[in-house]
């Protein structure tokens, strides 16, 4: 379980292809974690498979890397991570799984003096959990929907935000991990199961 606060950036060193998965290897400096523990990587739950100095290793499954943006990355990279969630911890953003929906195309970036919004394409999987002024992870970043069509929604970034994430990098057509808020999920899923 993630908050969706993301802790860093860093940089993608390795990408090595092995039977049925894809070794991923970031720039890591966290001195406490371990193998077997969980990151968020882009918003996506990764087991670290292996740790060496400044160096930190995930085993990433075919089934993942062809329901996220983690296929598409390439050494010099960026990613947004985020480690696990500890018990008695300040929950800041929203409570994040790390299992990603779908992916969501990015449509457009607006910037003005006042604010930075992307407009995401919905994809069907999630479009029924999505509510006006909801939560969404997008590549592991908690945000607010601050607009909702039906094909797309929009979320504003705050300075803050751009400065430490990679949301403000991507271009035009970056297919972001989503995941719909949980809470959402659960009472969609509950209400459907009784065929309210």
């Amino acid at each position: 379980m993630f908050t969706g606060i993301v802790e860093k950036t860093v940089k993608v060193l390795e990408v090595a292809d092995k039977p049925g998965l894809r070794r991923l290897t970031l720039a890591s400096d966290w001195p406490d974690v371990q193998c077997g523990q969980s990151v968020a990587v882009n918003g996506c739950c990764l087991t670290v498979a292996g740790l060496s100095p400044g160096r930190i290793a995930f085993d990433v499954i075919t089934e993942t890397l062809s329901k996220t943006n983690l296929g598409l990355l390439k050494p010099g990279d960026a990613v947004n991570v985020e480690r696990s969630m500890a018990v008695g911890q300040r929950i800041d953003g929203h409570f994040v799984q790390g299992h990603v929906d779908a992916t969501g195309e990015l449509v457009q970036q607006i910037s003005t003096a006042e604010e930075w919004r992307l407009t995401i394409r919905i994809p069907d999987a999630i479009r029924k959990y999505m509510i006006p002024k909801g939560s969404v992870s997008v590549d592991g970043v908690s945000l607010t929907i601050a607009a909702l069509t039906r094909d797309t929604f929009d979320v504003a970034l705050i300075p803050t935000t751009l400065k430490l994430t990679t949301l403000g990098t991507r271009p035009a057509g970056w297919p972001f991990n989503l995941e719909a808020d949980v809470i959402s999920k659960t009472i969609v899923t509950y209400l459907e199961a009784r065929g309210v």
